[in-house]
């Protein structure tokens, strides 16, 4: 194991922590948070309830709206956003504060401070505090990004169109979503890049008191504490980054490759199904349940299931099956019913439990408020077009759906900045060089395991964990003694797997699941997928595969 001896602070390390300061870059002064914005009043949360009977107390942090000028927007320079936390306290004297943020973007965040501490084993809860929050824009942080609630009111369009005339009204009705975000956001619009949500961290840090924080993020959070880190590099006493987004790949090349690495899990739940033909009967080789899942979109497109689940809603449900194997026994009853059966209620459960709906516009508001405006994208739709038909002949599943989901950035109305590289590329910020822990599963869908990869190599000083096999997006604290073992000697003592060829540290993933789960068992409480990440924190016991 390699170990670090963590370092004490010093007098005046701890007395420039009571300032959350942007880091100072060339030519430019360093803003600071107010202090008299910085105050913690923790209580009872009014509208938060605790998983099991941990402690569970919430406070408000009070910080600028324009936390620095990346687009030359004067917009919100002289408000503020209002920022939900939550804390679970540590079991016994606490030592550390571990701050959590889910994933997303567009996620909210404060339910994963009492989830994260279920996770812990006692000796880590015994000593650290743990923190989450719902990021600028989103969850019951104020004031809140919105669009169009009835958005994803279904019947909603094939995802997929059939010629110039369907494909025109798919792109009005982006164009039409970016309006309305515009419309029902306010000047908040302009300040929701991952950059201002790294202040806001930084500014929780300091709030906490805390001259270091410790970092886990999912998905999503990987880049926002790869952001959080290489501004930030002397605030960090831990990072654990799970389940990595690339950090070579801005948001528009991302999600053409997230939409093949999506297509790739499904075909290997489409395999597991084919190996229990015997339970499903929807065909005994990969392809022949490739066919009947097809067969079935298309017959929902001219008959939609109880006239709410068409082809769009069917995609918005089997994608779960590239985020946790635990999900496939679930699915794959729900779409044998319907093949074979003629019955929809299972696929109308899994809807209502996965769908997105009405009050799904927060959270994709977000989702769109830091893509559109972290990285650049082509207002020239020739070029969605023809990229998309390219992932679409190899990879179908959601080629176009991904489109369409991400398409109101052609238009966004907030301007767009350069994607925050880090690294010693054109253009790339210094990448933080302290110790770090990067996980990943190597059968991920929504974070290809590439990703991990080239995030390893961005930071020097990271150890690299593979879960072998792994089926679920989010690794750490969710069962695996292997992983979880790492995460503790890291935290709790500094240590890091010794250094390897590729991965750090292998650990193989638990058994697939079994058919039988699924016809007693409802469907696991995974709630809501984003593309990078969890709308909802889903329970625990649920992310183990």
């Amino acid at each position: 194991m390699r170990a670090r001896i963590w370092a004490t602070a010093s007098t005046g390390a701890i007395l420039a922590s009571l300032v959350a300061a942007l880091p100072v870059q060339a030519g430019e002064a360093a803003p600071a948070t107010r202090v008299d914005l910085r105050v913690l009043d923790w209580g009872p949360c009014a509208d938060l309830e605790p998983v099991a009977d941990e402690t569970l107390e919430c406070a408000t942090l009070t910080v600028p709206m324009a936390r620095g000028d990346h687009t030359g927007s004067t917009a919100g320079h002289d408000a503020t956003v209002d920022l939900a936390l939550s804390r679970v306290p540590a079991t016994g004297t606490a030592e550390h504060t571990l701050l959590v943020n889910p994933g997303g973007p567009g996620s909210a965040g404060r339910m994963w401070a009492a989830h994260t501490h279920r996770r812990m084993s006692g000796e880590l809860r015994e000593v650290y505090d743990v923190v989450s929050f719902d990021p600028r824009g989103v969850g019951a942080s104020t004031p809140a990004v919105a669009c169009d609630p009835d958005h994803f009111t279904p019947v909603r369009p094939d995802t997929v169109p059939a010629g110039p005339d369907e494909e025109s009204a798919l792109l009005d009705r982006a164009e039409a979503h970016a309006r309305a975000c515009a419309d029902n956001s306010g000047p908040l619009l302009e300040h929701m890049r991952t950059e201002d949500t790294a202040h806001d961290m930084d500014a929780i840090r300091a709030a906490l008191g805390e001259e270091r924080i410790d970092y886990l993020g999912y998905s999503y959070g990987t880049y926002l504490g790869t952001v959080y880190s290489a501004l930030y590099p002397e605030r960090v006493r831990a990072l654990v980054l799970d389940s990595v987004v690339d950090p070579d790949n801005p948001w528009y090349e991302s999600n053409h490759v997230q939409s093949r690495a999506l297509d790739r899990a499904t075909g290997t739940f489409f395999d597991w199904v084919a190996r229990h033909e015997d339970a499903y009967g929807l065909g005994g080789t990969r392809e022949e349940v490739a066919d009947a899942y097809y067969a079935l979109r298309q017959r929902l497109g001219a008959e939609p299931a109880s006239g709410t689940v068409g082809p769009t809603e069917l995609e918005g449900v089997v994608i779960v099956v590239a985020y946790s194997g635990r999900t496939w026994p679930t699915v794959a009853s729900a779409l044998s019913s319907q093949v074979n059966d003629d019955d929809s209620g299972p696929l109308i459960d899994l809807h209502e439990t996965y769908g997105d709906d009405a009050g799904s516009d927060n959270g994709y508001a977000g989702y769109l408020a830091v893509q559109c405006t972290d990285s650049h994208w082509p207002k020239d739709w020739d070029t969605w077009r023809s990229d998309t038909e390219d992932v679409h002949e190899d990879a179908p599943f959601m080629a176009w759906h991904n489109t369409w989901y991400n398409a109101p950035c052609a238009t966004w109305s907030a301007p767009s900045g350069d994607w925050f590289g880090v690294g010693d590329g054109p253009r790339a910020h210094p990448a933080y060089t302290g110790d770090a822990l990067v996980v990943h599963a190597t059968g991920d869908g929504a974070t290809p395991v590439e990703g991990a990869h080239a995030l390893h190599r961005r930071l020097p000083g990271s150890a690299l964990v593979i879960e072998d096999g792994g089926l679920t997006h989010g690794v750490a604290l969710t069962g695996n003694t292997c992983v979880d073992d790492a995460v503790s000697a890291y935290l709790l003592k500094g240590e890091l797997p010794d250094p390897g060829p590729g991965a750090d540290l292998t650990c193989q993933a638990g058994p697939e699941p079994q058919p039988r789960e699924a016809q007693s068992a409802p469907a696991p409480d995974l709630q809501r997928f984003g593309p990078f990440g969890l709308d909802r924190a889903p329970d625990s016991a649920d992310m183990v595969e």
